[in-house]
Formats: structure tokens, sequence, C-alpha cells
């Protein structure tokens, strides 16, 4: 091997070792480096001295062969001995053996020295160092350098960006998620990396959850160019997301009133379920929820169009969907928002959409205004708009609409006026009075303080086959208590042991209400 190494160059050496390497000679490698490095020059009789590629692949060598870090750590300062320092790529070599063993300080130790020293970090070097410092769940230590390779304008490996991924969805590191993703879309070489599609769902789950709108919108596009791939594959492939994911999406954007979140999220879904049917009754509500949390009356009413038109004539809709008091709520609080002023804008709009070409008229719309109405202590108004349902509009008033007028008059202590309309409700054929209706009705004796005129609505809402909830009797009870009518609550106590039902104590809130006030100091 003496005679062998004695008798080449640098340059030979080098070529040798190219050959040797696609075999795995490492060992080889190595005994012809050690030889060659003790011989003389045959040219000039000096000793052999390797330049830094030359004694990178003897690193190379004792990496393969299974070398310990700081065996590699020795052989990287015997550089120093042919007056040669380490480059990029020798401490890339030792930093691999730092990743086989797990060192991870010494890892970080050894990136820190080269930023030291001026020997700048390549993207091998970040890619490696980062990697270990993610399995180990250190994901702040991983965004720093993460940073320090963005800045550089480096390459973070597809691997190492899905590792950091899910370090970070399962640490709830969701901000700085972000905040990587946001300087990935700005660089040409990363901004082509998406995680798998597994975790693009994660990903968006969990920014749902934590109302961060700015990781959802980087979840739904992740998911939007799976998608598009897939559609774009021969043969396609289609890919859609669960309904249930982008109803959270909804719920999310109306949280944080993003409407980009909004807009992205029923694109997903339009693509996901192509036109194969309409979406599911609760991602209308839902997006009626966001749009009105956001301000966009319009769109919300344009909503709640597309949702009657999808699901009006369906057989077997529950009809408390279109209800002002539950599904419909959110819409009711947009439309009272600025008071009189948003009612009567969204009035006049539906007033011009009536004689539109096509026309859209919708008792659930107007019930909307007439509860909004009733907010804002505006009798009215709620009656003028109930009475143009019929006139003006042509349509039929549902139970929602006298429920909405019966809460309207009951709020303003109405109480004749609220069971007149509940006596014309009875007596109508084809719109019969629902729990909501004796529960308000039982709200408006109660605001008049009439516990008994309460009790005898309760007795006949049972009679018909409805059972109260536990609030009303809550309610019911306490007026009782502030009334002193103790007879009353005697019959209120019988009724809900016929219902088998247990209310339970208010001590807090009687104790609140006994508090003695007084204007000494």
């Amino acid at each position: 091997m003496a005679a062998f190494s004695a008798a080449r160059s640098a340059a030979d050496l080098k070529e040798t070792f190219a050959a040797w390497m696609t075999e795995q000679h490492w060992e080889d490698m190595k005994q012809l480096f050690e030889s060659w490095v003790r011989s003389l020059d045959a040219a000039t009789g000096k000793p052999n001295r390797p330049d830094v590629d030359l004694f990178n692949h003897y690193l190379r060598a004792n990496l393969m062969s299974g070398a310990l870090p700081h065996e590699m750590l020795d052989l990287a300062d015997q550089m120093r001995e042919f007056d040669l320092a380490p480059n990029t790529a020798s401490y890339n070599l030792v930093l691999k053996t730092m990743v086989k063993a797990r060192e991870v300080e010494g890892a970080e130790k050894i990136v820190e020295r080269m930023l030291q020293t001026g020997i700048v970090p390549d993207d091998e070097s970040y890619n490696l160092v980062v990697d270990l410092l993610l399995r180990h769940n250190r994901a702040d230590s991983a965004f720093k350098y993460l940073e320090l390779m963005l800045k550089s304008g480096y390459a973070i490996s597809s691997p190492v960006f899905a590792e950091y991924v899910r370090v970070c969805v399962k640490s709830g590191s969701l901000d700085t998620l972000a905040s990587i993703i946001e300087k990935c879309k700005a660089t040409e070489k990363n901004k082509v990396l998406i995680p798998q599609w597994a975790w693009c769902i994660d990903i968006a789950e969990a920014a749902f959850e934590a109302n961060n709108s700015k990781l959802a919108m980087f979840g739904l596009e992740f998911l939007a160019r799976w998608i598009a791939h897939g559609e774009g594959s021969k043969p396609p492939i289609h890919r859609s997301v669960d309904e249930g994911l982008v109803l959270s999406a909804f719920s999310a954007a109306g949280r944080t009133c993003s409407s980009d979140l909004l807009n992205a999220a029923w694109s997903i879904l339009r693509k996901s379920l192509r036109q194969k049917r309409a979406p599911t009754p609760e991602t209308y509500l839902a997006k009626i929820y966001a749009h009105s949390s956001i301000g966009q009356l319009q769109r919300a009413f344009g909503t709640l169009r597309e949702f009657e038109n999808a699901y009006r004539n369906f057989e077997g809709i529950d009809k408390e969907l279109f209800s002002p008091f539950t599904s419909l709520q959110p819409l009711v609080v947009a439309c009272c928002k600025d008071g009189f002023t948003t009612l009567d804008s969204v009035y006049v709009q539906l007033e011009n959409l009536s004689s539109a070409d096509p026309p859209y008229k919708s008792v659930a719309a107007l019930n909307c205004v007439i509860l909004g109405c009733a907010n804002i202590w505006d009798i009215e108004r709620a009656y003028e708009t109930f009475e143009a349902m019929k006139e003006k509009f042509g349509l039929t008033p549902d139970i929602h609409s006298y429920n909405a007028l019966l809460h309207a008059f009951g709020k303003l202590k109405k109480t004749e006026e609220a069971s007149n309309v509940f006596q014309h409700l009875v007596s109508l054929e084809d719109v019969k009075p629902n729990a909501t209706t004796y529960s308000l009705l039982v709200d408006a004796h109660l605001v008049n303080r009439d516990p008994k005129a309460a009790l005898a609505v309760l007795d006949e809402m049972v009679d018909v086959g409805f059972t109260p909830t536990k609030e009303t009797l809550k309610k019911v009870r306490r007026r009782c208590s502030r009334e002193s009518d103790f007879d009353s609550d005697e019959k209120l106590q019988s009724l809900c042991k016929r219902l088998n039902l247990r209310m339970g104590g208010e001590t807090r809130r009687e104790l609140l209400y006994n508090i003695e006030y007084s204007a000494e100091y």
C-alpha cells in the first residue's frame, strides 16, 4: 500500500477515491490516505500534503466506517497539521455523525462554531441540525436556524419541513409555524413546499381551534393545491375534504371576522362536492353565522336564499332550521346591530328583491327583521313588518313570525296584545303553536309580574304535549319568590315532580338578590 500510494499524486488519489466510493471501499480509502500522507512526493521529495477536498474524502471514509462524533472532531482538527482549515463540507460530515449519534448539543455547537469562524453553513448544514432538533421536540431552537436558513436563501428539505409541521402542531406552536410558512412562500426555492394531505388537515384543524386565521388560510391553501394537483394528474385523483372541516372553518371565520378564510373554505367545499349535492343545512347556517359576524349582511341573506332554494321543499326538513330564535339568531343580531338604521336598510333591500327578476320573497328573512325590531324594543316596526309580510310581499306568516311578534309585545309588557296574538294563532288551522310560543307567552306574563298566569300557560303547554325547559321553570320560580306567591310556587314544584324534572337550587342568585345596600361608608 505504501509503494502504491507513493507513486500517486493528489489528483490521482482523488480519482481513485471517486471510484472506490462507488464500490464502498471505505477501509481501503482510509489506509491509502494514511499511507499517502506519510509518503514523500516523488517530484519534490517533500511529504505529501492533501488539500481540503482530499481530506474530506478521508473524513467521509471514516464517517461511513462508523466513526464516533469525537473521533470525527479529532480528525477535523488534524487538518490544521497540514495548514488546512475545515470548510462547510468538512463540518457537514461531522454533523452527520452527530445526527446519527443524536448528539443535539454537539450539533448546535458545531453550527455556532461555523457561524463564529466565518464558515457559512449551507442548506445541508441547516437541514441536518434542524432535523436533529426536531426529533428531540426542540422547536424553538429549530425555528432560529430555519430563520437563518431562509434569510440565506437556502432550500428547506421536504422531510425537515414535514417534521417541523408535525412538531409545531403537536406542541401548539402555531404562530411560529405560520411565520415559517409565510417566509417559505416568499422565497423562490421554498414556495413549493407542502405537507402531506393528512398534515394539511391537522394544520387546518389546529388553526381553527386556536382561532389562528393566518395559519388556517395556509392550511386551506395547501389543501387546495393538493386538490388541484390531483385533478391535473393522469388518471385524475379526486380528493375532497370532510364537510365538518369546512364547517369548523366557517365558525373560525366568524370568530376572527376573516372574510378571506370564509371565501377560501367555501371554495374548498365547492371543489370537494363537485356539484354532486348541496351542502348540508349545518354548513349553510355556519356560513350565515360567519357572514353575519363579519358584517356582510347582503352575503348572509344571499346564503339564506341559497339555503332556502336547496331545502325549502326538502321532505322531512326540520322547520327549526329557519327559526330566528335559534338557527338564524346570528343574522338577527347582525340586523339590529346599528338599531333601526340597519333594520330599515335590510327591509328595503328585501322589498326591492321581491319585485326583482326572478323575485325573492322569504318568510325566514322577514322573520329576522321582525325579531330584530323586537330586540331594539321597536314594537311599531315589528308589527308593520308582520303586516307587510301579507300585504306587500304576499306571504303567509309561519309560526316563527307569530313567535317574533309575540316576543315583541311581551318585552314591552303588552301582555294583553301578546295574549291576543296567541289566541289568534290557536284559531288558525295551518299554523299551530310550538314549544317556543308557550315559552314566550310565559315570559310575557313574567315580565308583567303575573306568576299565576304564567303557571296557567305552563299547564296548558304540558296538556298539549310540550315539555317546558328548566330555564323557563326557573324563571317562574324566581318570579314566585319575588312576588311571595307561595301557592304558585307549590303548584310549580308539583308540576316539576310530575314531569320528573329537578331544577336545583339558586343559592348564589338569592345571595345577590338579598344583599342590603347602604349609603354609609
